[in-house]
């Protein structure tokens, strides 16, 4: 039950929320519309413009979003893919915490699941930190 609760439960919360972001930026490069796009400060969508407008990092970060999305949904490679996503991870956070607060509650559960992750995972990561 606690394997459920703090390992599978996370991890499938977690890699369902960034498999939905690859797929909504997916879209969005395919037709110019979000599928899902929640309310951004002035300064939020400037700071997104701005990456979408680089012309690489869009695409890359939506290809990093789904395949640490699919690591975490399928367990495969779970630390991995936990490892993968943790700096979009923590720029979501930092975003949301300076130029977009309405999106902290989404902010608050990528920070909760993520740190529930590296503790169950903490055997896989011990070695970074010999």
């Amino acid at each position: 039950m606690a394997t459920l609760l703090f390992v599978h439960a996370p991890r499938t919360i977690l890699g369902l929320l960034f498999l939905v972001s690859a797929a909504d930026g997916f879209w969005a490069m395919a037709t110019g519309n979000h599928l899902i796009h929640p309310p951004v400060s002035p300064e939020g969508r400037l700071f997104e413009q701005g990456l979408q407008m680089s012309g690489f990092f869009w695409p890359f970060l939506k290809v990093i979003n789904l395949l640490g999305g699919l690591s975490l949904v399928f367990n495969v490679a779970p630390a991995f893919g936990l490892a993968l996503i943790a700096p979009v991870m923590a720029t979501i956070v930092l975003f949301h915490a300076f130029l977009n607060p309405q999106g902290l509650p989404l902010a608050g559960i990528l920070v909760v699941t993520g740190l529930m992750l590296v503790w169950a995972y903490r055997d896989r990561y011990a070695a970074l930190f010999r």
